[in-house]
């Protein structure tokens, strides 16, 4: 037989490799299964994601279509079935904030509001939450509702957000009647605000010096 023509060091290594396998071939089966099932599984929710992303970009241009038709309908079905069908795609956060936005405008504030809280709560996009955030509270501020407004400001956000933060955070001060908490925070806005954007600094400026010395 062959392996009585093994000198005895290979005829102890064959041993050892089966003593090794007949202890550990179950485990080694076990790994490579789940290997092969962890690779498919991958490959599954790629394929997964790029069809939910498909489907989403329909609805969501179906969506845009409905806002420059000024279909208010037609805005609230395509946006109400990316929520309820893919929540999970950036899409259905682009929506609701599109959603919202022209919600705001038609003077639906109650929408626009149920609309962001959305995106604060569901979106997988801190930059989103910290957009809705500041849109929502300037749709709490449109409402008196100053307090839920400030307390929207007050939540963490990206450093970008803060020049925009402290100036509606201004406007805010200023509804409430509190010019020296209004100029600090529109002092803040300048400070924090992009030495580019003068369009942005004007308007934060003119409503400082509206506040008088």
């Amino acid at each position: 037989m062959a392996f009585e023509n093994l000198d005895l060091e290979e005829q102890e290594q064959l041993a050892a490799l089966k003593a090794w396998w007949h202890d550990n071939g179950n485990l080694v089966a076990l790994v490579v299964m789940a290997a092969v099932i962890a690779f498919v599984g991958w490959r599954g929710w790629q394929w997964y994601q790029r069809t939910q992303a498909a489907q989403a970009s329909v609805l969501f241009e179906a969506l845009q279509q409905a806002v420059h038709a000024d279909n208010a309908s037609g805005v609230h079905d395509a946006g109400g079935a990316l929520l309820e069908k893919y929540p999970r795609t950036l899409y259905a956060s682009m929506a609701a904030l599109t959603s919202a936005r022209f919600d705001f405008d038609h003077g639906d504030l109650k929408n626009a509001e149920a609309q962001l809280q959305w995106v604060v709560e569901r979106s997988g996009s801190e930059e989103y939450r910290d957009l809705a955030r500041l849109r929502l509270a300037a749709v709490l501020l449109d409402r008196k509702a100053y307090d839920e407004a400030l307390k929207a400001l007050d939540a963490k956000h990206a450093k970008a957000f803060d020049a925009q933060y402290a100036a509606l955070k201004g406007d805010i001060m200023v509804a409430k009647k509190q010019p020296v908490e209004a100029k600090a925070a529109y002092r803040l806005a300048l400070q924090e605000a992009d030495p580019k954007d003068e369009a942005f600094r004007d308007s934060v400026q003119m409503r400082l010096d509206a506040l008088g010395d």
